[in-house]
């Protein structure tokens, strides 16, 4: 099975898009879109209409075009694209209404708020023939492909391990949530080892916990122990209450293979020590930095078809890695991913509310198999 997009051919302008979202994830997003010389901003949605103008007049813009609705504004502005970076519970209809209008999303992570959500979004991006892009920041990190490139020289990798340590004191909805650690963070650090080991998840075993100092009223500590589909396991240790000696925000990882293992601290360049043949001289591959990286990514994509990072039905697994995590916590038992990503099939099959996308979630041979197609380019 094979995923086409449509292209919008080089024309020598910038892309016009519309973003939608002016909360504090928009704002970053807005000043990202402006910096960059490949898109050209055309206007800001948002339900409250007085955020939407003061994000403009905080770029400068006070001018800039505003509405409540996605596919209205993209329409009155010609808009091109679509870049959402509402809310995880807004991702889908959003995205939605911008796919059924032909326009292509970039959207910010997760996929959706649920897998049975990430799943819709996919089927209705084939149906579309339109782009959906989610933007797994972190990615692109020149250091993690560095990383990436010398842990080619290892051999078979045996285990790769993750790190997180931080105490952030955000206040708001993060300190209320029920799993604020792996619902709100750790799918950064399960997108990152996938990219390294080329791999997917088979199942996964994990504790969730909180120390009695901690000032989350969900479990702010976890450790997850992943098989992938290469045999390596992953594991991710993190808390958001551990003052002192913080790791990054990339974690600190350790990459252990036949011959030898890579450290990376997620700040500085990785390191290896090896008994095998190192990989020679250093990667020139820059994937940019962020979020500026996936915006690069995706307007590159549309211009010439090549295949982006992070693609919809790629990037489902990273959410399916966390809602496996958090089944596992809960229960305190093993949870495999082709039960999970089969319990969310059926979900989904149950509440999809448009034909022609329940349509092609019918026509998909199996989920991992339709997941794991290889997009095949412009259309």
């Amino acid at each position: 099975m094979s995923m086409t997009f449509a292209t919008i051919p080089e024309d020598g302008t910038p892309l016009r898009v519309i973003v939608v979202g002016a909360g504090g994830m928009g704002r970053a997003w807005l000043s990202t879109v402006e910096q960059s010389p490949l898109v050209e901003l055309a206007g800001i949605v948002d339900l409250d209409l007085g955020a939407a103008r003061a994000a403009a007049t905080a770029l400068g813009r006070p001018d800039l075009p505003v509405g409540i609705g996605t596919a209205q504004l993209a329409a009155d502005v010609g808009a091109r694209a679509v870049i959402n970076v509402t809310v995880p519970a807004a991702h889908h209809p959003v995205t939605v209404e911008a796919l059924a209008a032909g326009l292509p999303v970039l959207g910010e992570k997760p996929v959706a708020s649920t897998v049975a959500q990430g799943l819709s979004l996919a089927a209705a991006a084939e149906l579309s023939g339109q782009l959906f892009m989610v933007s797994q920041s972190r990615r692109y990190n020149r250091q993690l492909f560095e990383a990436k490139r010398l842990a080619s020289s290892l051999g078979s990798v045996g285990i790769v391990s993750a790190d997180f340590f931080k105490a952030p004191r955000f206040g708001g909805f993060r300190d209320a949530m029920d799993h604020p650690l792996l619902l709100d963070m750790a799918i950064h650090q399960f997108d990152m080892a996938r990219f390294v080991l080329d791999a997917d998840p088979v199942s996964v075993f994990c504790e969730e916990y909180n120390p009695p100092w901690s000032w989350y009223r969900g479990d702010a500590c976890a450790t997850a122990v992943f098989e992938m589909t290469g045999g390596e396991r992953f594991v991710f240790t993190g808390s958001w209450c551990s003052p002192g000696k913080e790791t990054s925000w990339n974690a600190a990882w350790r990459i252990s293979g036949e011959h030898g293992s890579v450290l990376w601290d997620g700040e500085n360049e990785p390191t290896i020590e090896t008994t095998g043949t190192p990989a020679r001289g250093r990667s020139s591959e820059d994937p940019g930095q962020e979020i500026a990286g996936s915006l690069r990514d995706f307007v590159l994509a549309l211009r010439t078809g090549s295949s982006p990072m992070g693609q919809a039905h790629q990037n489902v697994m990273s959410l399916a890695m966390v809602e496996a995590a958090i089944l596992s916590a809960s229960s305190g038992r093993r949870v495999t991913m082709d039960g999970l990503l089969e319990d969310s099939f059926r979900e989904c099959l149950l509440v999809e509310s448009n034909p022609e996308v329940l349509e092609v979630l019918k026509s998909w041979p199996s989920v991992r198999g339709a997941l794991s197609a290889e997009p095949a380019g412009p259309r």
